[in-house]
């Protein structure tokens, strides 16, 4: 049973007064959706930007649930035990505390300005040879999906594994308070939520309250990119695994004969055992060492753990290829950052193909104040690579245009369904094309009309 508590544990949990508590009263589970309640849960009202839950407790009562943790009067009669409380996505957060705190299970917690997601599932891979493990579905790193994780937890895990996410200071700090990692990891730090993080530092500093929350004892891993990533663990955390490519990362944490396929996938040597990582890319390659060395702190066999990488699956529009006809297609549309970006066009710039290669490229978000600058170096980053034609839309296509870069090179249009057709009549068969924008901008949407124009029998003929 994932969350088995009385009223009176509830109580507890929330600071409350437990001499009212019901003796009889048991949770089954917590929820925060009254569409999906089950019969005996604890109802959560969230208050959002579009929505608030407490126009839905009476639902929730109806459908199952048997109390609601509630910070004003609830609409309706609701027929159940309320826990009144100032701030109930603060009570969430209390919750999952409670929980956290009674688990004695190795807690890995995974954050970064790219590749947490990625490296969350091969972690999960890695220790599943040897452990019963639980980890945050998706990329449900927020304030309410980390903590939903810690509390839908099976009593029979044996290794959580959370991804921790943030857009704005002090998130990072309140989920690590919540989730105190044995093992806090984090991949990378580059200039990614800038709107509200505001520069690098900010980013960075950020991040850093991961390693602010770990448990007494506990261990930190972290990329070797950029350099004062590590440095500034090593000033907050007593045992640093600094994991990677470079000489800044540890001997010991380095993969060794490193090859790259024709697809752009690497093998590497890791303590006597050959590695491929399960996608394209360096960056996938420094994703699957996080997982490895994670592992290997919890004992994990080095032949179990290069067995369970290679099942990972790490999920749909990160860096997935598909074939479309005569055209491969590389979507990586789930998120963009400048370092996501660059990351990208390695992949597609190492591809042996017949054909061009093609990069569509839409707006990274979130980069405030940041966002002309650092469009502006991304393009003239990837025009000067071994990328024959580049779609620049968005914010790209405004960067284009005040750069002056020659048409046949680089086409700019307001949005990918602007340069479409000329993007077609460019295709002379065997391209490849990578697919990049930060998640807003639904870049995947281009999918449907390549599928529609040359993925069928019968469609379309490339360069016709």
């Amino acid at each position: 049973m994932a969350f088995d508590w009385s009223d009176v544990t509830v109580r507890k949990a929330l600071g409350m007064r437990t001499d009212l508590a019901k003796e009889e009263l048991v949770y089954e589970g917590v929820s925060t959706d009254s569409r999906t309640i089950s019969e005996g849960d604890l109802y959560v009202a969230l208050v959002g930007e579009r929505f608030d839950g407490h126009d839905f407790v009476a639902d929730a009562f109806a459908r199952g649930a048997v109390g609601a943790v509630v910070s004003r009067p609830a609409a309706g009669d609701p027929a159940g035990t309320l826990y009144p409380v100032d701030d109930t996505l603060d009570a969430l957060g209390r919750l999952a505390a409670w929980r956290r705190q009674r688990i004695d299970v190795p807690v890995v917690a995974i954050t970064g300005s790219s590749g947490k997601t990625t490296t969350k599932e091969m972690t999960r891979a890695a220790l599943a040879e040897t452990y019963r493990v639980h980890a945050t579905p998706g990329n449900q790193n927020n304030r309410i999906g980390m903590p939903l994780t810690i509390l839908s937890m099976p009593d029979d895990v044996e290794a959580l594994v959370l991804e921790l996410g943030t857009n704005q200071p002090g998130e990072i700090e309140a989920l690590a308070q919540v989730a105190r990692p044995d093992i806090a990891v984090i991949t990378t730090v580059g200039k990614s939520h800038l709107e509200k993080l505001e520069s690098f530092e900010g980013v960075l500093a950020e991040k850093l309250q991961i390693l602010r929350g770990i448990a007494e004892g506990g261990r930190c891993v972290v990329g070797d990119d950029p350099p004062v990533l590590a440095e500034r663990a090593h000033a907050l955390c007593s045992s640093v695994q600094v994991v990677g490519w470079s000489q800044n990362a540890d001997q010991d944490a380095r993969p060794g004969n490193a090859e790259v396929d024709v697809f752009g996938r690497y093998s590497f040597e890791w303590r006597g055992q050959r590695v491929t990582a399960p996608t394209a890319g360096k960056h996938a390659a420094s994703n699957a060492l996080m997982a490895l060395a994670v592992a290997s702190l919890l004992n994990v066999p080095v032949r179990d753990a290069v067995r369970g990488l290679g099942s990972s699956k790490v999920g749909s529009l990160r860096g997935e290829f598909q074939r479309i006809g005569d055209l491969t297609v590389i979507v990586d549309c789930y998120n963009a950052n400048p370092q996501s970006v660059r990351a990208s066009l390695e992949v597609l710039e190492s591809q042996a193909v017949t054909g061009d290669k093609v990069a569509v490229l839409g707006s990274m978000l979130e980069l405030g104040s940041s966002a002309t600058e650092l469009h502006a170096e991304i393009l003239k980053d990837a025009v000067a690579r071994d990328v024959d034609l580049i779609i620049a839309t968005g914010h790209f296509a405004e960067v284009a245009a005040e750069l002056g870069f020659r048409e046949e090179r680089v086409v700019a249009g307001e949005n990918w369904e602007e340069i479409y057709s000329g993007l077609v009549d460019r295709l002379n068969g065997g391209e490849i094309i990578l697919l990049k924008a930060s998640r807003g901008i639904a870049l995947e949407r281009m999918l449907t009309r390549l599928e529609e124009d040359f993925g069928r029998e019968g469609a379309r003929k490339v360069g016709t």
